[in-house]
């Protein structure tokens, strides 16, 4: 058994990076988080999914004495990412409670023993007194903590069992370096972190949260299954997710999908949780190329080639939908983020948050102010989905980095539509709450939509509209584009929608510079089916290389003989990389970005074989 004292000490960073992942470059901040975590410093590292924070962790590992401990909120990022590690020719191991007692026991003695370089447990395990004993006895040269947002309660996932680790960092006999990461905090959430871990004087580096890759689409839909139907069928050879905001809405979509074909699966907290086990695994080993879930699913999912996420409802605040959107393209491929928005989403958001269980943990004081705190960042998600301006921007601004007016790469910045100014009608339709305020009277945005339009409804008559000066002032107006206006005024602070089962229009501090001439009042345009489909296929690049599937067909046969997922094997982004070199040689092979040393002894063989067989018929291509 090897002993921890064997390794190579003598590896540059960039080395070990190109012996143990293929690559022969760090990503941005990768190389100043790695020589951080090797001079022994504290750590937060905010940066966005599919920038490789996991190297930024797993590299020290394999370059310094001891053990480096990884806290990981989820089962099946632990076991992706050490079958991963293993494939890559580093010592790594899970504890968790997939194992049986007695597993779980020699796997302890085993690091013990120096068996591992890399041990990924849950944040429960840290309170367990073998656990502890086992920590206190051992060489843990860093300890990391995946997903840290989860420790902060103004974030978008807070577990209560983060707070265990401060006390078990007490715990040791010598405090190790405390690294920290996470793809989506803001500032506040950022500050929380160093707070509730303890981390003394950390490096902080936040890299930045904008995946280039990735193409953002808001689209208000009134046929939302529909919509789905027709985005999948663009993609038939891709893995997706598809998120709805209920188990209800889990179940009839995943029918749905597979009653006209689509080899769909299901995931939320209502099934059992050996059927959740094995719907997982099928849609990771793709036997299931669409998952159809609630949020419950896919928090530290590592799995490489989603290509699409569709949300089908809005979520309820923009760090959650920003983390579900990129678990597509983790690669560097390009992938789609689609959300299908509709009004009724903003009211189910807020009922999940004003109907929320309270947390024991926190003060009825503190529980007033997290709960006008998500209603704050409900609001932030409702501008996403209603902005005119580009997505992109939205949603960096939110998190506090600056970036251009327009990426180019969403539905926004490629609708073909510029955004349509409506002040005037904006203005209308506020002078006309105002009149009936001034009346003592308040009505919902349908029957004032009726007094500006002039049209003639009993359920009206008793308030005599027609003496109001407003009366008819856009007749000629579409009723769709007054919705719009209105949900428009709303969205961006001029009027306010009261709570209760009548709801009414209000005027706002904001209203009088509408009316004045201060502020205007901006709607995105409605693209067409035939604009959407021109963004979406200018967003998607280039198409693949003939060769693509049948790498992609090499790769599935490994990945079946050794029982893994296929993008343990090479993730989409290697395989068109090897497309693009078509490499002859093992040497050559070695050359490929993501291709490490490990991997090229076990597969180059086959993957040769299979390009030079392609090469030997151009008239392919």
């Amino acid at each position: 058994m090897p002993r921890l004292s064997e390794r190579n000490h003598t590896m540059t960073p960039e080395q070990a990076l190109k012996q143990y992942f293929g690559y022969d470059r760090f990503r941005p901040y990768q190389e100043q988080v790695v020589r951080a975590i090797l001079s022994r410093r504290d750590v937060l590292a905010v940066m966005p999914t599919g920038a490789g924070k996991s190297v930024c962790y797993q590299l020290p590992a394999v370059m310094q004495e001891g053990i480096t401990l990884v806290i990981s909120p989820l089962i099946s990022l632990m076991q992706d990412q050490v079958q991963a590690l293993i494939q890559s020719g580093i010592r790594a191991a899970w504890l968790n409670s997939t194992l049986t007692p007695r597993q779980q026991q020699l796997a302890l003695e085993r690091a013990g023993q120096g068996a591992y370089q890399i041990i990924y447990v849950a944040p429960e395990r840290l309170s367990l007194p073998a656990f502890r004993r086992f920590a206190q006895q051992s060489p843990i040269s860093l300890v990391t903590v995946d997903e840290a947002h989860c420790i902060s309660q103004w974030g978008h996932d807070f577990r209560p069992s983060y707070l265990e680790i401060a006390d078990f960092l007490e715990s040791l006999p010598q405090r190790p370096p405390v690294a920290a990461f996470t793809a989506t905090a803001t500032q506040s959430v950022r500050e929380d972190i160093i707070r509730s871990l303890g981390l003394e004087n950390p490096l902080t580096f936040v890299s930045g949260f904008d995946r280039p890759n990735l193409y953002f689409e808001v689209r208000e839909s009134s046929h939302r299954d529909q919509d789905v139907l027709e985005t999948l069928a663009r993609f038939p050879d891709r893995s997706g997710i598809i998120y709805c905001l209920s188990r209800k809405k889990v179940e009839e979509l995943c029918q749905l999908l597979c009653d006209n074909g689509y080899p769909a699966t299901r995931y939320h907290a209502g099934l059992d949780p050996q059927e959740r086990k094995q719907n997982q695994e099928d849609f990771l080993y793709d036997r299931r190329t669409v998952m159809v879930a609630t949020n419950a699913f896919g928090m530290g999912i590592d799995k490489s080639n989603v290509g699409f996420v569709i949300h089908c409802g809005m979520p309820g605040n923009p760090e959650s939908y920003y983390q579900e959107a990129g678990r597509a393209g983790r690669d560097g491929s390009p992938a789609q983020c689609i959300l299908l928005f509709q009004r009724r989403d903003i009211a189910t958001n807020r009922y999940f948050i004003e109907q929320g269980e309270e947390n024991s943990d926190l003060t009825p004081e503190q529980s007033r102010m997290l709960r006008q705190h998500d209603l704050q960042r409900l609001q932030q998600m409702v501008h996403y989905c209603s902005t005119p301006g580009c997505l992109r921007h939205a949603l960096l601004s939110y998190f506090g980095e600056q970036s251009p007016d327009r990426c180019g790469n969403c539905s926004n910045c490629l609708g073909g539509q510029a955004p349509e100014d409506v002040t005037a009608e904006g203005r209308q339709f506020v002078y006309c709450v105002a009149l009936l305020s001034r009346e003592g009277r308040a009505f919902g945005s349908g029957a004032i939509t009726k007094i500006l339009l002039g049209t003639e409804d009993p359920a009206i008559d008793w308030l005599r509209p027609r003496r109001l000066d407003c009366w008819g002032a856009l007749a000629g107006t579409s009723p769709a584009k007054l919705r719009r206006v209105a949900a428009a005024l709303e969205d961006q602070g001029f009027l306010r929608r009261t709570e209760g089962e009548r709801p009414v229009l209000e005027l706002t501090r904001q209203a009088p510079s509408l009316v004045s001439g201060k502020a205007h009042l901006i709607i995105k345009a409605q693209a067409t089916k035939k604009e959407r489909r021109q963004a979406q296929a200018q967003a998607s690049g280039s198409p693949d290389s003939p060769l693509f599937p049948i790498l992609r067909e090499v790769r599935m046969r490994l990945a079946r003989a050794e029982s893994v997922p296929a993008f343990i094997i090479f993730n989409d982004a290697t395989l068109r990389e090897l497309c693009r070199v078509q490499p002859r040689t093992r040497d050559e092979f070695l050359q490929v970005k993501g291709v490490g040393a490990k991997k090229a002894e076990r597969y180059a063989a086959p993957f040769l074989e299979a390009i030079r067989a392609y090469l030997k018929h151009p008239s392919k291509e």
